[in-house]
This record gives structure tokens, sequence and C-alpha cells, in this order.
């Protein structure tokens, strides 16, 4: 932990807002939070736990899903470093217990509030209090978003833009059609059904596990023709 705090100790500043904090605010936040670690593959929360530490990413990738009472799940949102969780966030305001899973897709680290910090300080200081809602209110609308592209948008369209804003500096996705279907909110067939149609069109390759973006123009045009 030592060495956490050594290598983090300016942790304060990464993130955009708090580094307006007056000096006294900043030595409380700094000494009642804690620096944690969290492995690949860790459930960060589900549903049914208390939300009881405000987590602010310093590196790694937090993703947040919702599953039906069927058991199809569907990628609300992932948690990037420099930012924290907007369901954390409400369910510490309205003492509710989350309503989803989160779940590290990488190494995590992390600084994590305690609630009693966390009420404290946003009735204390303006400059923590804006630092939270104006993070919650991107998420809100971020959400909104992705319940106009469920309820409006096709799915070959969601798809295209879902490959366009997963691939790597390759241009390649990794993960299987399951795990794409997750990221959408329908069923494997479905992803695969599409899928193979890019293909045809010479738009993707598919193999274990990946699908290679070797047509990206052809997604784009996609994407864009739905405005």
């Amino acid at each position: 932990m030592l060495q956490d705090r050594k290598k983090h100790g300016d942790w304060i500043d990464r993130f955009e807002g708090l580094n307006r904090l007056p000096d006294d605010i900043r030595e409380d936040l700094r000494k009642r939070s804690q620096i944690v670690s969290v492995p690949a593959g860790t459930e960060v929360f589900a549903p049914g736990q208390s939300a009881d530490n405000l987590l602010l990413l310093l590196d790694g990738t937090v993703r947040v899903q919702q599953r039906s009472e069927t058991g199809r799940e569907v990628t609300l949102y992932r948690v990037n470093a420099g930012e924290s969780c907007v369901l954390t966030t409400a369910c510490m305001l309205a003492f509710e217990d989350y309503s989803a899973d989160g779940i590290a897709e990488t190494d995590v680290r992390a600084v994590a509030i305690p609630r009693a910090t966390f009420d404290d300080l946003a009735g204390r200081s303006s400059i923590f209090r804006e630092f939270v809602f104006k993070a919650y209110s991107r998420r809100i609308t971020d959400l909104f978003a992705l319940i106009d592209d469920i309820v409006f948008q096709r799915m070959d369209v969601r798809l295209a833009s879902r490959l366009l804003e997963l691939a790597d500096e390759e241009g390649v996705v990794h993960g299987t059609h399951a795990v794409l279907a997750t990221e959408l909110g329908t069923a494997r067939e479905v992803v695969s059904r599409i899928l193979a149609e890019f293909q045809r069109r010479d738009w993707v390759k598919q193999a274990r596990g990946e699908v290679r973006l070797v047509g990206k123009d052809g997604l784009i045009r996609l994407v864009r023709s739905a405005g």
C-alpha cells in the first residue's frame, strides 16, 4: 500500500474537477480514501449488494451490465481510468443496493472513497458536489443514448457501431459472439447471423474468439447511413 501511495500520490489531479479542491479538502480526501487493486475477471459489485465506497478508477476498465429475469445480459457502460461509476453514485445518494453487475475487464486500480467520507465532502465542498453530479449527468446522457439505440436502431447498425468502438489498434475485436450479444442485449444467434452477412460483404473476417475488421469503411458507411 505504501508503494501504491507513492506511485499515485497526486491521484486527485487525475480527475477533472477534483484538481480545484482547496488544500484542506484535498488532504481530507487523500487521508480518508485508499487505493485498491482488483484482478481482471473479478466481480466488483453485484445486485443486492450495498454501495459502501465510491470508486474512482486510476487504471483499467470495469464493465457494468444488467441481467434480465430470463438471463439475457446487456452492457450498460464501461468505467475507464479517470472516471467514476454512476450506478455507485446513484446507490450511495439514494441509499439503495446495486441492481446490476460490475466486472473488472482488466486489472483495475482504483481509489475507494468510503460512504462517510463521500457524504461529508458532498456536504462541505461545492467543488466535490460539482464533480459528483457532472460525472452523473454525463453518464445518464449516455444511458439515454443506449436506450434510444436499443429501441430505435437496427441491430446491424448497432453491431457495426460497437465493432468499430471495441476494435483495437490493429482492427481486431476480441470476444465471442456471446460476448458481443451481451454488449448489445440480444441473442448470440442474431449476432452470428449479422456477422455472417458482414463477412459476406468483406467487412469482417472471423476467427475463434475474435473479429477482424478488414472493411472498416463499409461498417462506417452503414453506421452513418442510419444517422
